[in-house]
């Protein structure tokens, strides 16, 4: 399957959506479009594809009442867009790699087997995401596909991070912290390292990632130290949905008083909580932001999103033995100002101070020549990550990322 114009395909499969994007095997990387499938298995299914060329933009409806018709929408259409020769290789986000997978790999057989054995880590996330490797496969029997696991760059954390305080039989099972955002991580990482150099790359840093999924990891010598997800993705802050840390007792709890069944706490406290649970309104930051003002469930689930972060900023700077940089990412940390004000109000004792007008303007570096910790805002790009991973993996040649590169997010 050689071309003139060989692409890397990047798949991020999510519960009800696949996100996509098409690079240029070029130096640097070439992002040509990108694109999702949104709202599948519910109300009014959409198809999205935003690109360099006017000509493949476009926003439909589509038939998509589960993942095998939605990733079969998505293969049609990436055949009739670039034809069979010129996608090179596939790279997928897989949220989970287990005890196991601390590299990114080709996708294999035993691969896929092993995973299939480690659904019940991540049940919101690895079945879709299995499922759309072995469509892939399907169709394109002869295009490799490369697994690039979210989990990754957690991996090699001190086991004093790593370990949960239950029974340790359960640890030979692979029951630890994992952490979760590691492609976004690595991301952050290497343009910090390319925007501010390697002693800055390689000193006390905190990121955090804050999106509809949100958290942050603390990070000494490039490497993961510490990170506020644990076993799954619905562990540490607060966030859109997912509740974040709970009193366990409260299992018990409800199942007593409520008669609330294991499976129904768990559609509550990922579906149900977070923003949207306090706030009773909504689960997007920029909705209750407009109406904190006149509704005090708003203004409550904001204030609590920001003690939160704040309050793990603290703790993983402790973790540290003190803070460098501060670097916020995701959704809402590019584009809340406000949200970051809150955040590092009141962290003058880290020697945290940050300019308004640059907070304002979601200005690259946002702390004051004063400030001890400089604070940095960084839009992440996990697809870029991805695709550069499968070059890696494959050998193929592509460059550092183009710092004038026009992203499509």
């Amino acid at each position: 399957m050689k071309s003139a114009n060989p692409c890397i395909l990047t798949i991020n499969g999510g519960s009800s959506s696949i996100k996509f994007a098409l690079f240029q095997v070029e130096s640097p990387l070439r992002r040509v479009l990108e694109g999702r499938i949104e709202r599948i298995g519910m109300l009014s299914p959409n198809f999205v594809v935003k690109g360099l060329n006017p000509a493949d933009n476009f926003s439909r409806p589509v038939v998509a009442p589960d993942h095998k018709v939605a990733v079969s929408a998505l293969m049609d259409w990436v055949e009739e867009r670039t034809g069979r020769g010129e996608v090179t290789a596939i790279g997928h986000r897989v949220v989970h790699g287990g005890p196991k997978y601390s590299e990114p790999q080709l996708v294999t057989a035993e691969m896929v087997k092993e995973l299939h054995q480690l659904e019940p880590f991540d049940p919101e996330h690895l079945p879709e995401e299995i499922q759309l490797t072995e469509a892939f496969h399907r169709r394109f029997p002869d295009l490799p596909q490369v697994a690039c696991f979210d989990t990754a760059f957690h991996h090699d954390m001190p086991r004093v991070a790593r370990l949960l305080p239950i029974p340790r039989r359960f640890d030979a099972k692979g029951v630890r912290r994992y952490g979760f955002h590691g492609l976004s991580y690595a991301f952050l990482m290497e343009e910090l390292m390319r925007l501010a150099g390697p002693q800055t790359a390689r000193g006390r840093v905190i990121l955090a990632h804050l999106g509809n999924g949100a958290s942050l990891a603390a990070v000494r010598g490039g490497k993961s130290m510490d990170t506020s997800m644990s076993f799954t993705p619905t562990a540490g802050i607060p966030m859109s949905t997912r509740s974040g840390d709970l009193d366990p007792g409260l299992v018990w709890y409800l199942a007593r008083t409520e008669h609330v069944e294991p499976k129904q706490f768990n559609e509550m406290v990922n579906f149900q909580s977070g923003l949207l649970g306090v706030s009773e309104i909504s689960s997007d930051m920029q909705e209750l932001l407009a109406r904190e003002a006149d509704d005090v469930r708003a203004a409550e689930a904001v204030a609590m999103f920001c003690y939160q972060v704040k309050k793990w900023i603290g703790a993983f700077a402790a973790a540290l033995g003190g803070l460098d940089t501060l670097v916020f990412a995701g959704g809402i940390g590019e584009n809340a100002p406000k949200i970051r004000a809150r955040v590092c109000d009141g962290l003058g004792f880290l020697g945290i101070e940050i300019l308004e007008k640059e907070n304002a303007a979601n200005a690259g570096v946002i702390s004051s020549d004063a400030s001890r910790v400089a604070v940095r805002v960084i839009h992440t790009d996990e697809e870029w990550t991805i695709a550069k991973t499968v070059c890696q993996v494959l050998g193929l040649s592509a460059g550092k990322k183009n710092v004038n590169e026009n992203e499509n997010d």
